[in-house]
């Protein structure tokens, strides 16, 4: 075990500095669930139809579509601290085009410059995980990396609501996000550095495992020892597409069907409770469930991932949530068509829950290591395109056919993913537990 020192002190390093490593994720999407509720209303005040508020809110998910290439690259050439520090600055450019705009296409392009820094935000610290988070720890460090975004998707609407309740204007959530992103550029710029002092613990490690085993390594040479951070000569992102294309093809459609059917609960949650008849507080309350179980589920499957293997989070997530949409999908005319809709939310929400650090531990997993960005901007642009083409074949499904059809093809897919997962996770994914022992 010669490497074991080193990941100890590089795990014990993260746990140290967890507030930087996690904090910005946190704040950053506190800010950002403050204002993807309200993207719509701020639409509408600019004469947007609904169709076009729509169009709105779904600039940010093309925004991070775009950005991960570009921010792939832009890590693998000035590391992640810099690019978070340079994401979070042009966001604010974002933030002050949304406060002044007065026309509806500058406000889809502030959102859409918004995305696209997020996913340069998001890719640096994925990368940062993905190089310093030792094998056996990752699934639960990537797991709270994706619960810190949760929470703040999942309290930012309280949030909002309360600060629309204070002053009354929907700009006060778009300065509490400007307000969100400064904090964010002064932890990541003035802040401990988690990249260095792991780097540091590890080269520690070294030179103490160096002079146990040979005392007279450790002599002083009168020389500054500082902590280099292993690099690599930087990857074209292209060139790192090609030369995964296998995995990326198999492994990342795969990753690219759940990220859909996660995509999909809250497109067709709300829309099966109006279908059904229910009212709006009812519709809230089970979408509302189904949030929180989710969200309260997101460190065990880091567990489960660590403990058992990947399959074991991934498989049962994916088969619960297809299982319960395909389900669904048979209930629309019964009687009891309430109580279901109830009960395959739960589930939903369970399975979603069980799914929290999936992509990003995969994408981890498969990544190469010595330039691992390139690749894993190609890697997240597969899985948002998955959710980001959901919605849209709810929608055209829906209105080609009935939101029944629509929502028993997501099931499919997510069964099909589900069988993919079995297929190519054995083939590509490394076994924490082998390399434990």
């Amino acid at each position: 075990m010669p490497e074991e020192p080193s990941r100890s002190a590089a795990a014990e390093a993260i746990r140290r500095y967890a507030p930087m490593v996690y904090g910005p994720t946190a704040l950053y999407s506190l800010g950002q669930g403050a204002i993807l509720p309200l993207l719509p209303i701020i639409a509408r005040e600019f004469g947007a139809d609904l169709a076009t508020a729509a169009l709105v809110t779904a600039m940010l998910v093309v925004g991070q579509l775009c950005g991960n290439l570009p921010a792939g690259w832009l890590v693998s050439r000035i590391g992640e601290r810099h690019t978070m520090t340079a994401a979070a600055v042009v966001s604010l450019a974002g933030i002050a085009g949304m406060l002044l705009s007065r026309h509806l296409g500058v406000l889809m392009a502030s959102v859409l410059l918004i995305g696209f820094c997020a996913a340069a935000f998001a890719l640096a610290r994925h990368t940062f995980m993905t190089t310093r988070v030792p094998l056996p720890l990752r699934a639960r460090a990537l797991s709270l990396l994706g619960g810190s975004f949760r929470l703040g998707m999942f309290t930012g609407p309280f949030v909002a609501a309360a600060l629309l309740g204070l002053f009354g204007d929907e700009s006060a959530s778009i300065w509490f996000f400007g307000a969100c992103l400064v904090g964010v550029g002064l932890l990541v710029t003035f802040g401990p550095d988690p990249e260095e002092k792991a780097a540091h613990a590890e080269r520690t490690a070294r030179e103490q495992r160096s002079a146990e085993l040979d005392p007279a390594d450790a002599e002083d040479t009168g020389e500054a020892v500082t902590a280099s951070i292993p690099t690599a000569q930087p990857t074209g992102v292209f060139r790192s597409i090609w030369e995964h294309r296998r995995v990326l093809s198999r492994l990342g459609l795969a990753a690219a069907s759940l990220s859909a059917v996660r995509a999909a609960r809250p497109a067709v949650l709300p829309l099966w409770g109006l279908s059904i008849g229910l009212d709006s507080p009812t519709i809230a309350l089970v979408v509302g469930v189904s949030g929180a179980l989710d969200f309260a589920l997101f460190y065990a499957s880091g567990q489960v991932m660590d403990r058992f293997g990947r399959l074991w989070a991934a498989v049962p997530a994916l088969v619960l949530m297809g299982g319960a949409l395909l389900a669904l999908a048979f209930t629309h005319d019964l009687s009891s068509a309430t109580m279901w809709f109830g009960v395959f939310a739960v589930v939903i929400g369970v399975g979603n829950g069980l799914s929290s650090g999936i992509l990003l531990t995969l994408g981890s997993d498969v990544a190469p290591k010595g330039s691992p960005a390139p690749f894993l901007g190609a890697w997240r642009t597969l899985t948002d395109a998955g959710g980001a083409l959901s919605p849209l074949v709810v929608s055209g499904l829906t209105a080609a056919v009935s939101l029944s059809v629509a929502t028993g093809a997501i099931g499919v897919v997510g069964l099909l993913g589900a069988l993919a997962f079995i297929r190519w996770v054995p083939r590509f994914v490394p076994n924490p537990r082998r390399d434990d022992r």
